[in-house]
């Protein structure tokens, strides 16, 4: 079933922070808000070894990179359909739609929403997609930020509420990966494949709000 208009959209803006996260910022789409790999980006404030230290607390391994990339051609052309389904989970959950109002009108945000949408497509490429290096690491920390009162709504200039609750970024990892499971066997792979597929993405999504989670936390306690 289609979801309505703007507040099906809202998956995006919760993820508005969630904006795409491709380790290879040449090759991706001029998307307004699209940030990654810029100069402009302040640099991480856990480093390379933290993120592998964490990747060996999630056993996220090279076989893990390789199914991820493996799901990237069968995802590429779905990320619309699947935005549909995320947003229609957002849109029947009024703890989530809340934070997607415009202050004035109490209503979802149109512009605000369609403006994510590009970057939220974009993520699910970028995330099959991803190198795990510094650039990569650097954006991860932008994105943790956008959630927060420190740069919540400014990249797109809306009037919305001022955070995200931090308990809603984890939260996410299990909607998000248990609606795309479907999406990844639509294209032909074996069941396990799909099974590795699936496993690697739940992995790769719980590790990126790991790291979104960094502002919400107090000084020397991440």
């Amino acid at each position: 079933m289609k979801p309505k208009p703007l507040v099906a959209a809202s998956l995006a803006l919760l993820l508005a922070a969630v904006l795409p996260q491709s380790v290879n910022a040449q090759s991706a789409p001029s998307i307004p808000g699209y940030t990654m790999g810029q100069k402009s980006l302040t640099k991480a404030p856990y480093t390379l070894a933290d993120l592998e230290a964490l990747k060996k607390t999630l056993l996220f391994s090279e076989e893990d990179t390789r199914y991820l990339r493996m799901s990237k051609p069968i995802l590429a052309d779905q990320t619309e359909a699947i935005l549909d389904v995320w947003y229609g989970f957002v849109a029947s959950t009024p703890e989530l739609v809340v934070y997607f109002k415009n202050n004035k009108t109490g209503a979802p945000d149109g512009a605000y929403l369609g403006a994510v949408r590009k970057r939220f497509s974009q993520w699910i490429v970028d995330t099959a997609d991803a190198n795990h290096d510094q650039a990569w690491l650097d954006y991860q920390y932008e994105i943790g930020l956008r959630h927060t009162t420190a740069k919540k709504n400014k990249t797109d200039k809306a009037d919305s509420v001022p955070l995200v609750n931090f308990r809603y970024l984890s939260a996410l990892t299990v909607p998000v990966t248990t609606t795309l499971k479907p999406f990844l066997a639509k294209k032909g792979a074996s069941a396990a494949d799909v099974e590795k597929m699936h496993a690697a993405w739940v992995k790769a999504v719980l590790m990126q709000t790991i790291l979104w989670s960094y502002p919400y936390v107090r000084e020397g306690q991440f």
